[in-house]
């Protein structure tokens, strides 16, 4: 599809040459007013201010689209997911209500465990249908490409079967989709007292299986006080990038875990979640080329500390923002909310907001020559707004829906 899109009110994330944006680069937001973008063969090929389409004749195949004052910026790009599971927790929502903690929880067979056993006992079918429903509902809400990990099986079988249902999401999807195995998510019952055992099953079973398969992209460590410590989970993602997949850690999320510097240590693409980091964590971040992807409504859902987003940024930091969309401490894949609530509650810039949900998003997954900006020649995933009188007011009408239409490949879905 051929589309000329005009009277565009601002084309947001302009870049000729996108690069990891870091510390104060991710307050600069290119923006043109009053512009023009052309898409051809599902990707966009040029732009402009609307005063040199004057003398433009219109093209043989071309579908003019007149935005009509509208703001048109990238996709948003959800870099941590984990959308495959098999049912909802609001039971646990009522436990958290009545003063449970995370580790409460998890300590009764619940949380990560609660979604293991369900997850085990439905077939896959079920679970990719399942899924596929999410992913359709994120694409409407603006997301043109995301991860989604494993994580949920904690079994060889579940493990494998997760991550068939994601290689068929990417099969299916026209948003890119990239898969991260997270066996090492926590100790099954069975392993709780024999966590050398589970390891090895992770080593010497899932991992050959995966490889066989091509199953997945990165494999993913949830390092914490009570799950894996950084030594545990420096062996177990050698053992991942013996095989070929990049590691990405759980890091810094109840506790100041080490998972930050151990992810540096092997170079993670992205350390993720970030909730209590100390000076040592967050230099270490600073003077390396890992992505910090932050979860803000993971902190909110759990009632914790928000991330240390403006620290992180004084210091030089590379951050993204993902939905950690999951059934337990994020029941919600929308991007539009993360980015409010990364405004409102950590005090992010609405510029830097958009380029960590965008740009940095798409690096963080190693998406962005792809995606991510407004750059010649990157696929037109694209977010069509209502007219908006700025963009601030994105992340300020925290709860309307300000989305009017959404491109993916150059085509309204």
């Amino acid at each position: 599809m051929n589309l000329l899109i005009t009277n565009i009110r601002q084309l947001v994330n302009v870049r000729e040459s996108p690069t990891i944006l870091r510390g104060a680069e991710l307050a600069y937001l290119p923006v043109i007013e009053d512009a023009w973008l052309l898409i051809r063969d599902g990707r966009i090929q040029g732009y402009g201010k609307m005063a040199t389409l004057a003398n433009r004749e219109f093209q043989e195949g071309e579908d003019l689209y007149d935005a009509q004052g509208a703001t048109i910026l990238p996709a948003w790009c959800d870099s941590h997911t984990h959308i495959v599971f098999a049912a909802s927790r609001e039971e646990e929502f009522v436990d958290k209500i009545r003063g449970l903690s995370y580790a409460e929880i998890a300590a009764k067979g619940g949380g990560i465990l609660n979604s293991a056993q369900k997850l085990n006992d439905t077939p896959e079918d079920i679970l990719f249908d399942q899924a596929w429903e999410r992913l359709q509902s994120l694409m409407r809400l603006g997301t043109g490409a995301i991860e989604i990990k494993s994580g949920y099986g904690l079994t060889v079988a579940g493990e494998l079967k997760m991550l068939r249902v994601i290689k068929r999401l990417k099969e299916k999807a026209p948003i890119p989709v990239k898969a991260s195995f997270l066996g090492a998510h926590t100790f099954p019952l069975a392993y709780r007292e024999d966590h050398e055992g589970y390891i090895r099953m992770i080593i010497d079973d899932m991992l050959p299986a995966i490889a066989a398969e091509g199953l997945a992209d990165y494999i993913d460590v949830f390092c914490e006080q009570g799950f894996f410590n950084p030594e545990e989970t420096e062996r177990i993602c050698r053992s991942g990038m013996a095989i070929g997949l990049k590691p990405k850690i759980h890091a810094n999320q109840l506790h100041v875990s080490g998972g930050t510097e151990i992810g540096i240590k092997l170079g993670a693409l992205s350390v993720d979640h970030l909730e209590t980091m100390d000076e040592h964590a967050m230099e270490t971040l600073a003077a390396s080329n890992t992505i910090g992807t932050l979860l803000p409504t993971a902190a909110f859902f759990l009632r914790m500390p928000f991330q240390p987003a403006r620290a992180l940024i004084e210091k030089g930091c590379a951050i993204a923002l993902a939905s950690d969309y999951n059934p337990g401490s994020s029941p919600s894949g929308n991007m539009n909310l993360v980015l409010s609530m990364s405004c409102i509650q950590m005090k992010l810039l609405p510029e830097e907001a958009i380029n960590a949900a965008t740009i940095n998003g798409a690096f963080a997954m190693e998406l962005g020559q792809e995606l991510g900006s407004i750059t010649p020649g990157k696929r037109a995933n694209l977010i069509i707004t209502q007219p908006i009188p700025s963009l601030a007011y994105l992340p300020y009408a925290f709860g309307s829906n300000l989305i009017d239409k959404v491109l993916i490949n150059g085509s309204f879905i």
